[in-house]
């Protein structure tokens, strides 16, 4: 019972967390930031140098993301050594939705302060994942790991379309946009909030550390020191899960920046309406619960490396559909339907195929090499599109070349020994590999 308790706690952090992927992220900023910088002239002046209204919110998720570079690797190394995860996690989650919040209040005349704002609350976003993902392995066993994992995403997905659900009344009582968005900004802070406190702070367990911080050592200089350590340690004892590792970071880039611009391209391309945008984002979520929960019954079939490889292939046919065909609202209906299907499950099966191949005990530093993979490396295809609508003045260019980034996920997967890794990291085998 208590350990259902814990669990419970641990997935509802995906439904806490949720509103503000599906409804900050992917549906509202992004296009409401261009559009405040529209009115502005369609450039805004960033230390000089003039930033297309389509360009601002792309470079302002590089930016966060390169932070996290910085910080999630020392922040996973301290967790190991200190009994601080629940601690740390539950800063960054409140940090998060508070910054959040705070969105009510870019208007014209704030959009720096928006970026800003975006910038604090998606670094506290990554940096309370790499505490949460770590705790997996504490309240679950290798059988569970795939049906837990896909769990959390699917409550997550849930959610987010729960908040979205709250968004889409507003814009149909509301006859002010602007005050509409601005108050779904706010909604997703405060459901972060109110759901991290009831659920993960109240049923999540803090466990006593195995690894001690040696004598002399201060906790920040030794984070460095021991989270350079792992990466050799990756390097020379599981090789065969830095080489997923490193499919996962390229792969995983291209569905962060999908996420993270599919919105500006369905506004700027395809001409759709702010509450189209959100019915259709609403939809997605509640596709994307139901697909991965659908992956996780196929991998319990033909394992998670090969439903993975699946989930990768349609990627690839999704993104090459919006690039080529994608002109008309109804057509971009469709391409969402494939979207939410993959969208889920390749992020679920992805951690729980990790979560086999690492040491216990090193939990937060693996996951914050993974969440570094995650978000924290997933700056250059949000480069890469802003860069491109730069250049161009067209987002449709700039979707292409993120096909690159699954058929390389693909071929590594390919090449994966998944068996191999499980035993080098001391792990016990699942049924079905």
């Amino acid at each position: 019972m208590e350990k259902e308790r814990e669990i419970t706690g641990w997935v509802m952090y995906d439904w806490a967390n949720s509103g503000f992927s599906s409804t900050v992220v992917s549906t509202f900023l992004g296009p409401y930031l261009a559009g405040l910088i529209g009115v502005l002239g369609g450039t805004i002046l960033v230390f000089g140098y003039a930033v297309e209204a389509e360009a601002f919110y792309p470079y302002c998720v590089s930016i966060s993301v390169m932070l996290q570079v910085i910080m999630l690797p020392i922040l996973g190394t301290l967790a190991d050594y200190t009994p601080l995860k629940k601690r740390l996690m539950m800063s960054f989650a409140y940090i998060g939705a508070i910054s959040t919040m705070l969105l009510f209040f870019v208007t014209v005349d704030t959009i720096m302060l928006g970026g800003l704002l975006f910038i604090i609350a998606n670094l506290a976003f990554g940096a309370a994942i790499v505490f949460y993902n770590a705790f997996l392995p504490d309240i679950t066993g290798p059988d569970e790991r795939d049906s837990v994992s896909s769990k959390g995403f699917a409550y997550g997905y849930i959610g987010g379309g729960s908040v979205l659900f709250v968004n889409l009344l507003m814009f149909q009582f509301m006859e002010d946009t602007g005050l509409a968005v601005r108050l779904s900004l706010a909604s997703a802070g405060v459901w972060w909030l109110v759901f991290a406190y009831l659920f993960p702070q109240q049923r999540l367990v803090q466990r006593e550390t195995v690894l001690k911080l040696p004598e002399g050592e201060k906790y920040f200089t030794y984070s460095i020191k021991a989270f350079w350590a792992s990466l050799v340690e990756m390097k020379n004892k599981y090789p065969v899960t830095l080489f997923f590792l490193v499919g996962y970071l390229v792969y995983n880039d291209g569905i962060q920046t999908v996420i993270a611009v599919s919105s500006i391209f369905a506004v700027s391309d395809v001409g759709l309406s702010p509450g189209t945008l959100v019915q259709i984002v609403l939809m997605i979520q509640f596709i994307a619960a139901a697909g991965a929960i659908l992956f996780n019954k196929l991998a319990e079939r033909i394992g998670t490396r090969r439903t993975l490889i699946i989930n990768l292939t349609i990627w690839c046919f999704t993104v090459t559909s919006a690039y080529a065909f994608v002109n008309e609202p109804w057509q971009f209906w469709i391409l969402a339907v494939f979207l939410g299907l993959v969208l889920g499950s390749s992020q679920a099966l992805s951690r729980s195929l990790f979560s086999q191949m690492i040491p216990k005990s090193r939990e937060s530093v693996y996951f914050s090499l993974y969440e570094v993979s995650e978000r924290g490396t997933a700056w250059i295809g949000p480069l890469l599109f802003a860069t491109a609508v730069q250049l161009t003045g067209s987002s449709r260019s700039a979707i292409l070349p993120l096909v690159a980034f699954f058929m390389f996920g693909i071929v590594m997967l390919y090449f994966t020994d998944v068996k191999r890794a499980i035993i080098e990291a001391g792990n016990e085998l699942p049924a079905i590999i």
